[in-house]
């Protein structure tokens, strides 16, 4: 982990400090967890039908200082949000009963209660996760919690990273070991049964177990995961070593969705219904309809009995399934240009056969599309609010970052507005997974 530029060693102190005043305990008896975002540069929109997908942590994300408390008592302080969170480890955690999904963005979304005022409900949904699984909670901590500025509400799944700090943080304080698949098993218990979410699993796993550098490619169908490496910059010849790379996120400046389609849920079911129509075309009226569950020779041969906008669904499955593939080649291979080429065809298909997005997004796709060193750019999320992620040749990074900044102010002067100049368009570069420093 050593090199890596996140978090920085005054981040740490500052964090460190704050809980010092808070605990009143020594500044070395602070932990820090250090929980990254996640970016998906290809793999967009199959997760939930058991496909692969390919993930990695960024040198952003969410810092948790803390220290055991001397009683049972939860003490959380935000940087982000106001008030304090104050509960005690014992009490009773009830599941919300309302199921919506993360990526819901129908009307019905209005009716979550705001952020500034639900903030510390991941941490009452980690003590949750831990007791329903018998683990002896005993210890609280006191902490405080912050997210890389401007970075919330973006496509970067922060509610996973939450998720998981708040868990590696009430572990370290009750000398719990919990290995990392355990983790991701519970922080699905804080987003699906505490929280009510309808999300999968692959958010927790790129945080949990990512590396610096490598792809993290995950079978959401059987959990199978493996770590892709490019190849070593000394393994090449002097002439073809490959163009160093980083990541840019360009914010929107939507923290809510702009659409009136039926949302992700939609989608969703859209997918099964397709599934279930090209099972039972092959004779299987048994396997449960997801379309991982359809081979492809089944596809290619009955794809013809879906209407069109189920047809556009299975499309872009098996099409992205065949560009993950491919990218996992061109990783390993160092061949970024071609990798970059199959993350831009992801967000084309995205947009085209998924169907998602929305005006402001798309023209931040198509400007990061145009701009000088870029190879590929898609959505981070479902394309509704948030970010874009694009893959850029560093050496023209900070070049690719100011013309996106200049050209999405000509399209969205109001969203370009809202949004810090020093956090418009970040580059950004891999990082390692959730822990505790």
């Amino acid at each position: 982990m050593a090199g890596l530029s996140w978090p920085s060693q005054s981040e740490l102190n500052e964090m460190r400090e704050k809980v010092s005043e808070m605990a009143k305990v020594k500044k070395e008896e602070v932990r820090v967890v250090v929980s990254p975002y996640r970016i998906c540069p290809l793999g967009a929109h199959i997760d939930h039908q058991g496909g692969t997908v390919l993930a990695m942590t960024i040198d952003k994300g969410i810092l948790l200082g803390f220290t055991p408390s001397k009683t049972d008592q939860i003490v959380i302080q935000s940087g982000q949000f106001q008030g304090e969170v104050k509960f005690r480890v014992g009490e009773i955690q009830l599941p919300r009963q309302t199921t919506k999904t993360k990526h819901d963005n129908s009307a019905e979304n209005s009716s979550e209660l705001p952020e500034q005022c639900n903030w510390g409900r991941y941490a009452r949904g980690a003590v949750f996760a831990l007791q329903s699984r018998g683990h002896n909670i005993s210890k609280g901590i006191i902490g405080y919690i912050h997210g890389s500025e401007g970075l919330d509400s973006s496509g970067l799944s922060s509610s996973a990273a939450v998720g998981v700090a708040y868990l590696l943080a009430l572990e370290h304080a009750n000398d719990l070991a919990i290995s990392p698949t355990e983790n991701i098993e519970y922080d699905r218990l804080i987003e699906n049964e505490y929280l009510g979410l309808k999300n999968g699993i692959m958010d927790q796993s790129a945080i949990l177990l990512s590396s610096h550098g490598c792809l993290m490619c995950m079978n959401c169908k059987t959990k199978e995961y493996k770590l892709i490496q490019r190849p070593k910059v000394q393994d090449y010849k002097e002439s073809e070593k490959p163009k160093a790379t980083k990541m840019l996120l360009a914010r929107s400046g939507l923290r809510h969705a702009l659409t009136n389609n039926p949302g992700y849920n939609r989608r969703v079911t859209e997918c099964k219904e397709a599934a279930q129509i090209l099972l039972e075309a092959s004779g299987d009226y048994e396997g449960e309809p997801i379309l991982s569950n359809v081979a492809p020779e089944v596809y290619e041969a009955h794809k013809c009995k879906l209407k069109p906008d189920l047809a556009k669904r299975a499309d872009h499955y098996f099409s992205e399934n065949m560009r993950v593939v491919k990218g996992i080649e061109a990783w390993e291979m160092g061949n970024l240009e071609d990798f970059g080429i199959l993350m831009a065809a992801s967000g084309r298909s995205s947009i085209q056969n998924y169907e998602c997005g929305c005006e402001p997004m798309i023209q931040l796709y198509e400007i990061l599309l145009r701009a000088p060193g870029v190879l590929g750019a898609r959505f981070s999320g479902a394309g509704f609010r948030g970010c874009c992620i694009a893959l850029v040749e560093e050496r023209l990074a900070t070049e690719a970052a100011s013309f996106v900044r200049r050209e999405y102010l000509k399209v969205q002067p109001e969203l370009a507005s809202q949004i810090s100049r020093d956090t418009a368009v970040l580059v950004c570069d891999s990082s390692d997974c959730a822990r505790v420093i």
